[in-house]
């Protein structure tokens, strides 16, 4: 029987601190999270955009792409309008470039193509610099802000489509000049 007994306590005792052990573990791995900030409860921006919360308007992943410094550069990103009625955002740059975008309540509005028309004139920073833009809100209540977002270039193949090519210019040549000239000289003579 006394061997019976001392079996018995030993496996109690192994029982205890198999228990313990798992205990100690517990509050070792639970210890952490305790102290330590959670990262599911920042908020931020998950790409290479800014986010900003403009009164009714909320602005995600917002950034400039342009080819070079002191070059036009095309503005895009998500737009959300919270209110019941048409947001116009004026976004200014630098040396007085500007551009407006209207936003409709209750669906997004998303700047990412060739076609839009979110365009600076002017960027002042190079592609990976940042850029300060000036924001205002009309329609509603007047929000202002400024925000610094990040210029890109077409190095990313999702930016290559997006950098803005300058408008052509309409200036005469010199064969364009005598041709014009020409004709009114041609149909002087042979009218009556």
């Amino acid at each position: 029987m006394r061997i019976a007994a001392g079996i018995r306590g030993t496996k109690r005792a192994q029982r205890l601190s198999l228990i313990a052990a798992i205990g100690i573990g517990a509050m070792a791995f639970t210890g952490c999270s305790a102290i330590n900030e959670q990262s599911t409860t920042r908020v931020y921006s998950a790409s290479d955009g800014v986010r900003l919360d403009l009164g009714q308007l909320e602005l995600r992943n917002v950034l400039i792409v342009s080819e070079a410094a002191d070059g036009p550069g095309r503005v895009a990103g998500t737009f959300y309008n919270q209110s019941e009625s048409d947001i116009t955002l004026t976004i200014s740059g630098a040396q007085g470039s500007q551009t407006e975008i209207t936003v409709k309540p209750g669906v997004p509005t998303v700047l990412n193509s060739a076609s839009d028309s979110a365009i600076l004139s002017t960027v002042a920073g190079a592609p990976g610099m940042v850029e300060t833009i000036e924001l205002r809100t009309s329609g509603g209540a007047t929000e202002t802000a400024s925000l610094q977002v990040p210029v890109m270039d077409g190095t990313l193949k999702e930016y290559k489509n997006l950098i803005p090519t300058p408008a052509p210019t309409m200036e005469p040549t010199a064969s364009a000049t005598a041709d014009a000239s020409a004709s009114p000289t041609a149909e002087a003579t042979t009218a009556p």
